[in-house]
């Protein structure tokens, strides 16, 4: 098993890592809309999503892998009104994959830094 570390997504804001490694799976942590150059968070929840599965991607890329290998994804929203743009930028996310991977999605009361979206995936390499 080993931790997954890259400075393309924003580094862990408690006492937690990016991603484990265990061989055949990946697990990352609940990944919040921060731009890891900027430390910015877009505005919409349309963007958040996108950047949370951009610094899911860059994660995953570390790895070796990439949205194709994503099996399970757990998406976290503040506010279940805004499913319609978080759906519609999370499938921009998967086209061309050629399978969307099994989901979840939840409201939640409060995220972390206030972000409207935080995404974590299990991904299998194959």
């Amino acid at each position: 098993m080993k931790d997954i570390h890259t400075s393309q997504a924003p580094a862990a804001i408690g006492p937690y890592v990016q991603a484990k490694d265990i061989g055949q799976l990946v697990f990352t942590s609940g990944q919040l809309p921060i731009n890891a150059a900027t430390g910015e968070m877009p505005a919409a929840a349309g963007d958040q999503t996108t950047q949370c599965l951009a610094n899911v991607a860059a994660i995953l890329a570390e790895a070796g892998l990439n949205a194709s290998h994503i099996i399970k994804t757990t998406v976290y929203v503040k506010d279940l009104n805004n499913f319609g743009e978080v759906n519609e930028a999370y499938s921009r996310f998967f086209e061309g994959t050629g399978s969307y991977p099994a989901r979840s999605c939840v409201e939640v009361a409060r995220l972390p830094k206030d972000a409207m979206v935080e995404i974590e995936v299990i991904a299998l390499r194959s």
